[in-house]
């Protein structure tokens, strides 16, 4: 018999041995407290330690864990975007393993989406365990973000939220490759909510996103929800050669009306320089939208499963009982 899905909770996980047991035991605590049934989508995005063994033994035990194992690291957004794919549940959660989003506020979330909420994202008042510079870049990050894009990205939220069946059924059709998930499902619509929350450190383990990929994820939500860069490129233009053709005009009236005219090539060195790195700058602009651009026209599947004939059939299962109650 078909069991009954109502919420399905999507967790990403990278090497996390060594708290994918703790992360279990308080995500199913807290389920079982609100009483309805449920799975538990651990998405293995590639680990290299005992991270998928772990979950497997985990859904032997318990009906409610599934795995979706991936054949490789393919980003934490795609985990996400893999997540929703195999979802069957009428609301979605979405969260990380690491336990810095505390799963004892679901129960709040659920509250929201009762009321009528289609979105309800969990909003930080407050970040533990984190260093000043990694604080300060993210604050600055989200409000550039709102500058720069026309998107209502809520300041402040990362990827812990739930969302109802049918903005997941719209984030399923988006099948971009340079994803950026929370700008995603505010840019899909639909009625939104907070709950804030105090982010704890990390039970476990090391961080995730150091600050290569943190630059990386940057850059894909800005050109994913922008073009201004593009336009800035133009203003920048326009501006260095106003300045250009200015500086033009002082230097030939000083030639030709005073003897103060500078000897040497210290300034026109200097010009140069600056324009070459404006130029590069554009450049480097021009080649973040345009890589993005080569990425979607290869059309390459987002992800491949380990155990896509049994992940699918887990789907299936879902699908069907889904079927049966709307019948």
């Amino acid at each position: 018999m078909t069991r009954n899905v109502c919420y399905s909770i999507i967790i990403p996980v990278f090497n996390e041995e060594a708290v994918v047991h703790e992360t279990y035991r308080r995500l199913t605590r807290v389920m079982q407290v609100i009483g309805e049934p449920y799975e538990l989508l651990f998405v293995n995005d590639g680990s290299r330690d005992r991270t998928a063994e772990i979950i497997e033994g985990l859904a032997e035990s318990d009906n409610c864990v599934k795995l979706l194992d991936f054949s490789r690291n393919f980003g934490h957004q795609i985990a996400i975007t893999a997540g929703m794919d195999y979802a069957c549940g009428d609301a979605i959660v979405i969260i990380d393993a690491d336990l810095q989003d505390p799963p004892e506020l679901i129960p709040q979330m659920i509250d929201k989406w009762r009321e009528g909420y289609d979105i309800v994202y969990a909003q930080r008042s407050k970040r533990k365990g984190e260093t000043l510079f990694k604080k300060w870049t993210a604050a600055l990050f989200y409000r550039t973000l709102r500058v720069l894009t026309e998107v209502d990205i809520p300041l402040d939220t990362g990827d812990f939220r739930l969302i109802d069946r049918k903005v997941c059924d719209a984030m399923r059709s988006i099948r971009e490759k340079n994803r950026f998930v929370r700008g995603l499902v505010s840019w899909v619509g639909f009625r939104s909510a907070a709950v804030e929350y105090v982010r704890e450190e990390r039970f476990a383990g090391e961080t995730k996103y150091p600050l290569k990929k943190m630059l990386r994820f940057s850059m894909d939500g800005i050109t994913s929800f922008s073009y201004k860069p593009l336009k800035l490129a133009t203003y920048l233009g326009f501006i260095i050669s106003l300045a250009s053709f200015i500086y033009l005009m002082i230097s030939l009236g000083q030639r030709l009306f005073t003897n103060n005219t500078v000897a040497g090539w210290s300034s026109l060195i200097a010009c140069l320089l600056l324009l070459n790195g404006v130029i590069l700058i554009i450049l480097g602009i021009l080649g973040e939208y345009v890589g993005r651009i080569y990425d979607e026209t290869k059309n390459r599947p987002l992800y491949i499963l380990r155990n896509q004939e049994k992940a699918d059939s887990s789907k299936l299962k879902g699908v069907t009982w889904r079927v049966r109650k709307q019948a």
